[in-house]
């Protein structure tokens, strides 16, 4: 009963994805039809013809170079505070975690016009530095505190063990401590990747130029007020924009699950 209730929470679940990938291969009369289609049955390729005719590999090449330089560089900064405020005691530290909190309560509507005019002032409006300093700045701290759980978590046992076998500080940490990071590695990884691929509203406000669009901005070039919404067009690109987060989930996925005591064992 369990089984057959999973599974029909997993069909719910994928109905709204079939269902876009079913309407990107419909033409416009049936997309419109009051009678659904369920099966695109001499369907059509015109609307990802569209797509490819657009600037969708600009957007997509804005888009992935945006969020690597997020993703590399929030874990990079996250993981260093984290070791910091788990691993040493030193003054502020209280203040500093509560101001990564109070950070998270702040809306980012209220932070775009200061956002905007610090980028004009540096000259980095409409530039893949600009918005990726930006989306830097949105995901530490939230990284940051979902980090220092993990590195909490890893007992300072390990570490004094490996030190008693031989190993130098760097060692220990790098051979034992940092192995059984790599899941909360990887989940701080893919909350930056999502932050960053998905947002919307400040590309809106930074990259102004039809050129440097991101793929959530690039998707609204099909709806016009002046027209109707190309809907298949609008499935269509979202079925590709999808695409490079399944694959990183697919990357990925191992090393959620896996080495949780991959480096307790070693040494």
């Amino acid at each position: 009963m369990w089984n057959a209730l999973a599974v029909v929470l997993a069909l719910i679940w994928a109905f709204p994805v079939y269902w876009m990938v079913n309407s990107s291969f419909l033409p416009f009369n049936r997309i419109r039809n009051p009678d659904p289609t369920f099966i695109p049955l001499g369907g059509t390729l015109s609307a990802y013809e569209r797509v490819f005719d657009s600037d969708f590999l600009a957007s997509l090449r804005t888009s992935l170079m945006v969020t690597l330089i997020t993703v590399a560089a929030a874990l990079l900064f996250a993981f260093l505070a984290a070791l910091a405020l788990s691993r040493f005691r030193f003054r502020g530290r209280r203040t500093f975690v509560l101001a990564v909190l109070v950070i998270q309560m702040i809306p980012a509507e209220g932070l775009f016009i200061s956002q905007f005019k610090l980028l004009e002032g540096w000259q980095l409006l409409n530039s893949v530095v600009g918005l990726s300093l930006l989306y830097i700045a949105a995901v530490v701290p939230f990284t940051i505190w979902m980090l220092r759980g993990f590195v909490a978590g890893v007992p300072r046992d390990l570490e004094e063990a490996a030190l008693v076998d031989g190993c130098s500080r760097a060692q220990a940490f790098f051979r034992i401590t940092f192995p059984l990071l790599a899941p909360g590695l990887v989940a701080s990884g893919v909350y930056a990747f999502l932050q960053a691929w998905n947002e919307f509203t400040l590309a809106l406000v930074i990259m102004t130029r039809p050129e440097n669009m991101t793929l959530p901005l690039w998707l609204r070039t099909f709806t016009d007020a002046n027209r109707a919404s190309d809907w298949a067009g609008i499935m269509a690109g979202s079925a590709l924009i999808a695409i490079p987060v399944i694959v990183f989930f697919l990357f990925v996925q191992n090393r959620m699950t896996s080495g949780l005591v991959s480096g307790a064992v070693k040494g």
